[in-house]
């Protein structure tokens, strides 16, 4: 989020920092645009699962909707989080002169931390326990060329969902040490 205002209040102060401020927003707004592809991508998967699950809806609580809500759950569950992430860090950006912006900066790279090794993990792990509930009625119901599409074409899905998340991770951890430097 660049503002004129902003830039000028930031390169007027006198700071001690190896990073300067145009290069803080810089690599800031590169890192929110990685955000918003993680968020895209998932969304665009929830969508694709709420879809299929009204297609596909039974009235039953059975392991096939179990397996449908945990991984709508757990996809919607990231998407709620890095819209808060990404909502709080540009409500801060706004606030605050550079060098406490660098200092919150680092401190929300840290909190980062946590949503990145400890939520993301279980999220991911809950949305593969749901596609393998769902396997067993696809092999039921499909035929076995489909049912083998559905597993190459879910092992697909779920890695490049991982690996944008992971590409996100890294890119967050070397801005860290970046700021830590």
């Amino acid at each position: 989020m660049e503002n004129d205002n902003l830039n000028r209040l930031w390169e007027v102060q006198a700071n001690g920092s190896l990073i300067s401020p145009k290069e803080i927003i810089r690599k800031a707004k590169k890192q929110r645009n990685g955000q918003y592809t993680s968020i895209t991508v998932m969304t665009l998967t929830v969508v694709i699962l709420i879809i299929y699950t009204f297609y596909c809806a039974f009235n039953q609580l059975n392991t096939f909707n179990l397996g449908l809500i945990l991984m709508t759950s757990s996809l919607t569950f990231r998407i709620i989080i890095e819209f808060y992430s990404l909502y709080r860090k540009e409500k801060q950006l706004i606030s605050m002169t550079q060098k406490t912006y660098y200092a919150y900066l680092k401190k929300y790279y840290k909190t980062r931390q946590i949503i990145n090794y400890a939520i993301t993990p279980i999220c991911i792990t809950v949305y593969i326990i749901g596609f393998y509930l769902l396997l067993p009625y696809f092999k039921e119901y499909f035929s076995q060329t489909f049912y083998n599409y559905i597993i190459i074409s879910g092992v697909l899905s779920l890695t490049v969902i991982i690996s944008i998340i992971v590409h996100s991770i890294i890119k967050e951890q070397r801005f860290l040490n970046q700021l830590n430097t």
